[in-house]
């Protein structure tokens, strides 16, 4: 890929629809699309038009007219790429779009490569490759609050706080070697004390966005939340209640859900991937025990799990087990088939465990507003939060980060082993490095490819 190259794509999804964009990037963008647009005044080419433009006319092939359409003008440097943009917008037929394409290629453009419209955007420094990635979050979304958070970053709030954090870091560098170099001006005495404070603070800062890792990855992914409970405890009837369709298979008979079934679902805007397991108690069978430990691997790694109980049915030794299992998480106990015969109470079960418990009939849907009411509490005010922090949401933000934190932790380590400056130098400009990652200003060629692969086609 080069940059003096002119590509085009189409930007919209390729399915039939009102509107199909074809975009088109690069030097020769304005005269290639010149050659297929005719407006409908006639009286100008693109060339001759002002930037931030829209020309209604038609594109031909020759003699015979394609489409007719809306063009849109945007000249360099104030466009997307930074370069002379085009976007012809045309009727949404998939036969229509791959017509228009094939001419602006035709005259010119190479087809562009999966993300390459963002990446020419980054090379030619509009934005950073943090904001570049929180372009395809953003398209990726699944909720309200990933979205929030992905349109924070591409505003620049990463960018603006690793830059801080870099530009701090590198005064601190350029007055250590200023100092080795002119000793007779430039004095160290006591500056490795005033070090250690601006190092502890930086820590500070970067221990902050990693403390938002967890909620970042829930942001982006949503909230894994397991079922659990034993046979027959009504499990795929809750998990049928919340989606408000059958989705689950529900009998009489105890053990019917030998596997996992995971769907996506949205609850006062909060995410949760929900998981129905097999009911766990003890048994012979062999299937059934594979889908008992399966169950039991979910309730480990889920962010929450909701605990279903027979309220019918008497408490026994494979509940006390299954608490005992859910010790450490974050645990609703669901009392279910409330519209039966009870025969326990909350108190019951808060003599095992002291987990939050919602009466519910899963079957008829009562109590489920308590339970939606409960979600919501625990999100906003518990440790699932959102508000207007910087969220790290990125495996490969959180990576750098914790390198530069190990290279500023081993400045401290230097500074109380009363080692030379110099070794403070190093492990600085190791951090300074590592922080440049996330906003791409340390990354190499192969990287920098990789990451824009993974982008959708036209973008």
């Amino acid at each position: 890929m080069f940059l003096n190259d002119t590509i085009a794509s189409i930007a919209t999804a390729m399915t039939n629809s009102g509107i199909g964009i074809i975009r088109v990037s690069g030097p020769e963008s304005i005269s290639i699309v010149d050659k297929i647009f005719v407006a409908k005044n006639r009286n100008k080419k693109l060339a001759d038009r002002n930037t931030y433009t829209a020309h209604y006319g038609f594109i031909y092939d020759g003699e015979e007219m394609v489409d007719e359409c809306v063009v849109l003008l945007m000249k360099a440097p104030n466009s997307y790429t930074k370069e002379d943009v085009v976007e012809i917008d045309c009727h949404g037929g998939v036969m229509v779009m791959k017509k228009v394409l094939e001419l602006v290629i035709r005259n010119g453009a190479r087809p562009a490569e999966p993300g390459e419209f963002t990446k020419r955007a980054f090379l030619n420094g509009r934005i950073d490759l943090s904001q570049a990635e929180s372009v395809m979050d953003i398209i990726h979304s699944k909720n309200e609050f990933a979205l929030k958070s992905s349109l924070k970053q591409l505003r620049g709030s990463l960018k603006e706080e690793i830059t801080g954090l870099r530009k701090n870091i590198l005064h601190e560098i350029a007055f250590i070697e200023s100092a080795l170099d002119d000793p007779e001006h430039i004095s160290l005495d006591g500056y490795a004390d005033n070090l250690k404070v601006v190092v502890t603070e930086e820590l500070k800062r970067i221990e902050k966005m990693l403390e938002s890792t967890d909620n970042g990855r829930i942001l982006k992914e949503g909230i894994k939340t397991a079922i659990i409970g034993k046979p027959n405890a009504g499990k795929s009837t809750l998990l049928n209640s919340i989606l408000g369709e059958e989705r689950a298979i529900v009998t009489e008979i105890a053990g019917t859900t030998r596997d996992t079934l995971e769907e996506a679902v949205s609850i006062h805007g909060i995410p949760l991937n929900i998981i129905d397991t097999a009911g766990i108690r003890s048994t012979e069978d062999v299937v059934e025990k594979i889908g008992v430990n399966k169950a039991k691997e979910m309730a480990k790694d889920a962010d929450l799990v909701l605990y279903v109980i027979d309220a019918s049915k008497e408490l026994d030794e494979d509940d006390k087990n299954i608490m005992e299992l859910l010790k450490e998480k974050k645990v609703i106990a669901l009392m279910n088939k409330m519209d039966l015969d009870t025969v326990i109470s909350k108190e019951d079960i808060r003599v095992f465990s002291d987990m939050a418990v919602v009466e519910i009939s899963a079957k008829h849907n009562d109590g489920m507003q308590e339970l939606y009411d409960l979600l919501k509490d625990m999100f906003f005010d518990g440790n699932f939060s959102f508000n207007d922090e910087i969220y790290i949401t990125n495996m490969r933000h959180k990576t750098a980060l914790l390198n530069a934190k190990d290279n500023l932790l081993q400045v401290l380590t230097s500074i109380e082993n009363e080692m030379p400056e110099d070794f403070y130098s190093i492990d600085l400009m190791a951090a300074y490095e590592e922080l440049g990652y996330i906003i791409g200003e340390s990354l190499g060629e192969d990287l920098v490819n990789e990451i824009f692969s993974s982008f959708c086609m036209g973008k």
